[in-house]
């Protein structure tokens, strides 16, 4: 997927550069679309178009918007009245480099913009473009991404139950996971009950890369990570290793890893990239 994740990097930059808008909304837009990352969403979006044996280059508006998506959810994720974050990725986060107000204005720009992005891509049909913004609407709305982050904030100095917690991470985290897949085969002209059985592998992914990420900020390396471990327990957020145990957890995530294997398995697909992607997922140290 490297070079996928190339032509990624080429093509926002392109689309932050082509903007008409004032140079310092550009420059913060840019900052935090060019902070790196795993790319793992957009990577999800080229590896199950792939595996319908389809062009990858079908699904680059998605994958960029999706990516616009969540980097402004980290932008404001880490403003003073959230999270309260210095570092993202191992730099000074947005508003430390151009100021609360201009971060503000910069996710805005990327979760407005992601729209514009797909409604202007001659590739696609205008019949797709309306299921595939409709769907990144709920997903990153108050019914997905944002309806998770709200959650997690009321649940903040609570002990919650695993439902609670899943439901937060099935919103604030796999919502845009799942969207990545759905979209893919959207794209792809998968069927409905393709999609509905990519939906529970995406589902699992989703749980999976939060009990990962859970874990990592207990015995994860800063520096690999690019920012403080131990936040969670200095925050009092009840995560699954407070609720199952370190242990617990790690059982928990390769339950979930192996059962988003056992979906993929299921459907007569082309390649085996999204196996691999799970994978990736459960081990991953950033």
């Amino acid at each position: 997927m490297s070079k996928m994740n190339k032509e990624l990097e080429n093509q926002l930059s392109a689309y932050i550069s082509n903007l008409n808008a004032p140079m310092i909304i550009k420059e913060a837009m840019d900052y935090s679309l060019q902070a790196g990352g795993k790319r793992i969403r957009p990577s999800l979006v080229f590896a199950t178009i792939r595996s319908f044996g389809q062009n990858e280059m079908e699904g680059m508006s998605v994958a960029c918007a999706l990516e616009m998506i969540h980097t402004y959810s980290l932008i404001h994720d880490d403003l003073p009245a959230m999270d309260n974050d210095d570092l993202r990725r191992g730099k000074p986060t947005n508003h430390k480099v151009f100021g609360e107000a201009y971060s503000i204005l910069a996710g805005d720009g990327l979760l407005t913009y992601s729209f514009q992005v797909i409604a202007q891509d001659p590739k696609l049909s205008n019949d797709k473009k309306v299921k595939l913004m409709e769907l990144l609407a709920i997903s990153a709305g108050p019914e997905g991404m944002v309806g998770g982050q709200v959650a997690d904030m009321l649940g903040e100095n609570k002990s919650l139950t695993i439902d609670e917690l899943e439901y937060i991470h099935k919103n604030k985290t796999g919502k845009l996971l799942l969207y990545a897949v759905k979209a893919g085969a959207i794209i792809a002209d998968a069927t409905n009950e393709q999609i509905d059985i990519l939906a529970e592998y995406a589902e699992n992914i989703g749980l999976a890369f939060q009990i990962r990420d859970d874990i990592l900020d207990i015995e994860g390396n800063e520096e690999t990570l690019g920012k403080p471990v131990g936040s969670d327990v200095e925050n009092v957020k009840s995560t699954y290793p407070s609720l199952l145990s370190l242990h617990g957890a790690k059982k928990r995530l390769h339950y979930h890893t192996e059962k988003a294997k056992e979906c993929i398995k299921t459907l007569n697909l082309h390649s085996n990239l999204l196996e691999e992607m799970a994978s990736l997922i459960e081990v991953r140290d950033s």
